[in-house]
């Protein structure tokens, strides 16, 4: 019985330090993140503000309506484009992101999985005669358990391929709609 105490011990302490390094790693990782979001934004800031300092610049020195609607309609297609780019980069972080934390997930949860499987079956190894329902039932619980991890990580990687499908949808349809706008604001 005191093996199985010192087992269970040298398991949890290993499964804490475990989580330990795995938590340290995604919090860098959304740090990493947050920098980059942070980065893309001070710059779309910088450039929406030079950008919007040229554009005035422009419009006040034309000289009659027609030239007005001209070059607010050559403004309008740079502008979708990076409105696009904004968009497609942002969507880059996001996605990365995620992958990282599903894949940091799963490699914690697999080798936790592999820990309390080992140690399932060495306590099976030394477990007292007529135990051998309760160490079944202790396995199934954690066979149960692990298809369970299989369902919700299927289910959460279609939700994600669904929502990035879907962020590609409502780019392309935006780029038709700016496009089609420019085509039209030049007739």
């Amino acid at each position: 019985m005191f093996t199985t105490a010192d087992q269970f011990s040298a398991a949890t302490k290993a499964n804490f330090e475990q989580q330990l390094a795995t938590l340290t790693s995604l919090t860098n990782k959304a740090f990493e993140s947050v920098a980059q979001l942070v980065d893309l934004n001070v710059n779309a800031a910088k450039a929406t503000l030079e950008n919007s300092t040229a554009a005035a610049q422009q419009l006040l020195s034309v000289k009659d309506a027609q030239e007005f609607f001209s070059v607010s309609a050559a403004q309008s297609q740079p502008n979708a484009e990076k409105v696009l780019a904004y968009g497609r980069n942002l969507a880059t972080i996001a996605s990365t992101t995620q992958a990282e934390f599903t894949k940091a997930a799963e490699a914690q949860i697999a080798e936790a999985s592999a820990k309390v499987t080992a140690l399932v079956d060495d306590i099976a190894k030394n477990a007292p005669p007529g135990s051998e329902k309760a160490v079944a039932i202790l396995k199934t619980a954690i066979d149960n358990a692990n298809a369970s991890y299989a369902q919700l990580t299927k289910n959460a990687k279609q939700a994600a391929d669904t929502i990035e499908e879907n962020l590609s949808k409502a780019a392309k349809q935006f780029t038709q709609a700016a496009e089609k706008g420019v085509k039209a604001a030049k007739k």
